[in-house]
């Protein structure tokens, strides 16, 4: 994930490790979202862990109705488009976040030094 070259080159080879780590623990997981999607899109339950709890309860709630079951098909198969590029996005500032802490903790550490 290569988003912020000119911030990431002012870390350490430590620092991009703990960045790196916790991106993974943080961000979400592109397989694991589309398996949700597969299996539980009908239901919301990619929705639900990609923390879009208000779009993913409509879903849940149109599926129990027949009208509404056929527009939750039509809504999950733009969803399996859009899954994506959420994952990507919520990662991207999950690594900016962490990023930007990572920063200004060693600008601190570096001004108490000196």
């Amino acid at each position: 994930m290569n988003y912020n070259i000119a911030q990431k080159s002012q870390l350490d080879a430590r620092e991009l490790l703990i960045l790196e780590q916790e991106v993974k623990n943080q961000g979400k997981n592109m397989i694991v979202a589309y398996i949700l999607w597969y299996f539980l899109g009908v239901f919301g339950g990619h929705r639900f862990y990609m923390k879009k709890t208000g779009t993913a309860v409509t879903q849940l709630i149109l599926t129990l109705t027949v009208i509404g079951a056929f527009v939750t098909l039509v809504w999950l198969l733009v969803d399996a488009f859009l899954l994506h590029t959420w994952v990507k996005e919520h990662n991207r500032n999950v690594e900016d976040r962490i990023m930007s802490e990572i920063l200004n903790q060693k600008h601190f550490h570096n001004a108490m030094s000196r």
